[in-house]
């Protein structure tokens, strides 16, 4: 590949890493529904309606992602900067 195309091909890639579903994210982190339900201490089906869910709390988000190794952070971007939200912290 040339150096262009290598660099488009980076950029591509980086873009598609900033932005995943809980699936995607489970899945590049090389778990398995199974293997995330054992860390949860929840049924695998759990795990998949979990995945589905556009609507859920705070905490339960903070679980699932923490499982996975992951820090969940909360913020709200502005036209001008962005704020991260302290709230969530303590949960």
């Amino acid at each position: 590949m040339s150096p262009e195309s290598k660099a488009r091909s980076a950029e591509k890639a980086a873009a598609l890493r900033a932005e995943m579903d809980l699936s995607e994210i489970r899945r590049a982190r090389k778990l398995s529904q199974e293997q995330l339900a054992e860390i949860l201490h929840v049924s695998q089906g759990s795990v998949a309606k979990l995945e589905k869910r556009t609507d859920m709390y705070i905490s339960s988000m903070r679980r699932f992602i923490e499982a996975m190794g992951g820090e969940l952070e909360v913020t709200t971007k502005f036209a001008d900067h962005t704020v991260r939200i302290s709230q969530f912290s303590d949960l």
